[in-house]
């Protein structure tokens, strides 16, 4: 069985994404343009309600069908920068704050040490 980052999703799985790598494209989105025009002639030639259907059926649901996908890569590629900027973010607080813990530590050894001292020379 097929893999993808570790967990498996079957001869089908693999193949779904294949697919839908490739139709995901602007390329297919282009190649199904242009499919869809080829019959275009026709639907005009046939009057406005095959006209609307051909716009509706054929135009819309191919073309935008890759155009929707792409757009979604597009969204979740920027959504997984994001998050990962978040990420180092947090780990950049997680350090400062890690830093900030051991000089207050340092801070109140030091000072319980100067209280020390002065009540010693009291």
């Amino acid at each position: 069985m097929a893999t993808r980052k570790g967990e498996q999703i079957g001869f089908n799985g693999w193949l779904a994404v294949k697919i839908t790598n490739v139709v995901g494209t602007m390329w297919c989105a282009y190649a199904f343009a242009g499919l869809a025009l080829i019959s275009l002639p026709a639907a005009i030639a046939a009057g406005t309600a095959p006209l609307i259907a051909w716009i509706a059926q054929t135009f819309l649901q191919l073309v935008l069908l890759s155009i929707i996908m792409v757009g979604q890569k597009v969204a979740a590629a920027a959504s997984d920068k994001q998050a990962l900027q978040t990420y180092k973010d947090a780990e950049a607080l997680l350090e400062i704050s890690d830093e900030l813990h051991k000089l207050l530590k340092i801070n109140n050894a030091m000072t319980a040490e100067i209280r020390t001292l002065v009540q010693h020379n009291a």
